[in-house]
C-alpha cells in the first residue's frame, strides 16, 4: 500500500453503501470518485421498501450533510407503529408495538429504494460517473490500484472499494473463494396502489405497521404499507410540517422520484415449491401463480394479490454469502452486498452496508489527519466489518432459508402449530411483548454507541 495522508478512493458501484461512503469522504475532504454502471441516477432502481434501522440512521447522520440528513428523514414514508404476525386467514398471532420515532436517529424508518437513491445522489453528482461498467483491476508496483471499464477508460487511486453488490466483479477477482449461494427461497413481490379499497383489505395494525403472514408449507407473505409526504400528483400533502415541506420542495431528487403510496406484498416459499420456470415469469402470470399456490388463504389477501400492478411484479431468487476468514489487507477492500450478501431474514442488509460506509469513512478520514496509516485504516475496518457483517449473514440465514423445518411437509406443520401456540401465549403477556420489542430495537442498533 502507498504511504500517503492524501488518499484518492475509487468506489465501484453507486448503490446505498457506495454513495453513503462518497458523502462521508467528500465531507471529510478525502478525494473520492464513484463509478456506477447505470446510465443515469434514476436507472435500475425499483421503488420497494428499505427499512432503515438505528444503525443505518446513525451511519447516514455521520456521512451526510445536516441538511441532506434532514431531507432523508423528511422523505421517509410514515413510520411503522406495529410488527404483526397473522395466519393465512389474517387471524392475529402476535402484535408488537414498535418503539415510537422519538428522535431522527434511534428510530426505525421506511423509505422507498428509489427515494433513498435520489437522496444519496444529491450533493455528490460531481464525484459520480454513470455508465461505467467495471471489468477488472490491477494493483500497481507503486502501491496504487487501477480500475478498468468496458468503455476502454481506467481510473487509478490509492484504495479501491468494491460496492458493486451481490454479483460483485471486484469480489470475484479479489476473493474468488468468497462465494454467494442460493438460500433455497424464492420471493414474488408486487406493488398495489394504496387506495381506500386496498387499505380496507388489511387490519389496521398491518396497514400501520409491518405485517407477516405465516402459513403451512413454510409459505410467508410480508406486507408493507408505504405512505409518503407527497400525493398521487407529486404535490406535497397537507399536514406535513413547514420545515419538512420546504426541504422536500427544494430537494433536487424529487424531480427523479415517481414513488407514490402503495402496499407492497412479497410472497415467499422454498424454491422447490415453485415451477422450474418461475424466474422467467413476469406480471399477471406471477400473480396467478401466487393465487394458485394459496388456495386456502383469506379472500382479502387474494383480492390484494389480484390488485397488484403487473408491471411491478417479479420474482427474486434469494442469495446469501458464505462467510470466509479475514483476508490479508491490501489496497482493495469491499463493503455491503459485495462481501456480505444476506437474506432478508433480519432486515439489516442495507443497514449493514451503511454501517460499513460510516466505519470506512471514519478510518480513511483518520488517514487524512495523519492519525492512522492507510494499511491500518483498511485493516481495522475489515476486522470489524468481517465480525459484524458475517454475524448478520448467519443470523439472517437462520431466519430465512429453504432448509428451515417449516418448509417440510409433516414436521413443518408440527413446527407451525408450535410457533403459533408460542406466539399466541406471548401475545397475551404484555411484559414479555415489551421485552421482545426492546430486544428487536437493540439488535437493530437502538442506542448503540
Amino acid at each position: 500500500m502507498k504511504d500517503t495522508t492524501t488518499p484518492h478512493v475509487i468506489v465501484i458501484g453507486g448503490g446505498t453503501g457506495g454513495l453513503c461512503l462518497a458523502h462521508g469522504l467528500k465531507r471529510a475532504g478525502v478525494s473520492v470518485r464513484v463509478y456506477e454502471r447505470d446510465r443515469t441516477r434514476a436507472d435500475g432502481v425499483q421503488g420497494y421498501r428499505v427499512g432503515i434501522d438505528p444503525d443505518g440512521s446513525r451511519a447516514l447522520k455521520a456521512c451526510l450533510s445536516p441538511d441532506l440528513f434532514d431531507t432523508f428523514v423528511a422523505t421517509c414514508a410514515r413510520t411503522a407503529s406495529y410488527f404483526c404476525i397473522r395466519t393465512e386467514q389474517l387471524k392475529e398471532s402476535l402484535t408488537l408495538e414498535l418503539h415510537p420515532p422519538t428522535d431522527p436517529v434511534n428510530s426505525e424508518k421506511s423509505v422507498s429504494r428509489m427515494t433513498l437513491r435520489q437522496v444519496l445522489v444529491t450533493g455528490v453528482e460531481d464525484v459520480v460517473e454513470f455508465g461505467k461498467v467495471f471489468t477488472h483491476y490491477e494493483q500497481n508496483d507503486d502501491g496504487t490500484v487501477t480500475a478498468f471499464f468496458e468503455d476502454g477508460t481506467s481510473a487509478t487511486g490509492d484504495v479501491l472499494v468494491a460496492a458493486d453488490g451481490s454479483n460483485s466483479r471486484v469480489r470475484r477477482q479479489y476473493l474468488p473463494h468468497a462465494t454467494v449461494q442460493e438460500a433455497g427461497v424464492i420471493a414474488v413481490t408486487c406493488k398495489v396502489p394504496l387506495t381506500d379499497e386496498s387499505r380496507a383489505l388489511l387490519p389496521k395494525e398491518v396497514t400501520q405497521g409491518i405485517g407477516l403472514v405465516m402459513a403451512p408449507r413454510g409459505y410467508t407473505c410480508i406486507l408493507h404499507t408505504m405512505e409518503f409526504p407527497w400525493d398521487r400528483e407529486g404535490e406535497l400533502k397537507h399536514g406535513i410540517g413547514n420545515t419538512d415541506a420546504e426541504l422536500i420542495k427544494n430537494w433536487p431528487g424529487l424531480l427523479y422520484d415517481n414513488t407514490r403510496d402503495y402496499i407492497n406484498w412479497g410472497f415467499n416459499a422454498a424454491t422447490r415449491q415453485f415451477p422450474s420456470d418461475v424466474m422467467q415469469m413476469r406480471g399477471k402470470e406471477l400473480i396467478d401463480l401466487v393465487l394458485r399456490m394459496t388456495p386456502g388463504w383469506a379472500p382479502q389477501l387474494h383480492q390484494l394479490f389480484r390488485m397488484g400492478d403487473p408491471s411491478t411484479c417479479f420474482p427474486i431468487k434469494v442469495h446469501t454469502t458464505e462467510p470466509v476468514p479475514q483476508w490479508r489487507t491490501t489496497n482493495v477492500t469491499l463493503l455491503g452486498d459485495a462481501i456480505h450478501t444476506m437474506t432478508p431474514g433480519m432486515g439489516v442488509g442495507a443497514n449493514t452496508a451503511l454501517r460499513d460506509a460510516a466505519l470506512l469513512t471514519k478510518n480513511l478520514t483518520a488517514v487524512s489527519k495523519g492519525s492512522m496509516t492507510l494499511h491500518d485504516a483498511v485493516h481495522d475496518y475489515e476486522t470489524q466489518m468481517v465480525e459484524y457483517g458475517f454475524k448478520a449473514v448467519l443470523d439472517s440465514r437462520k431466519n430465512f432459508s429453504g432448509d428451515q423445518v417449516v418448509h417440510r411437509d409433516v414436521l413443518g406443520r408440527v413446527a407451525l402449530v408450535g410457533m403459533r401456540a408460542g406466539l399466541w401465549a406471548l401475545n397475551h403477556l404484555p411484559p414479555a411483548k415489551r421485552k421482545m420489542a426492546d430486544k428487536l430495537y437493540e439488535y437493530r442498533g437502538g442506542e448503540r454507541e
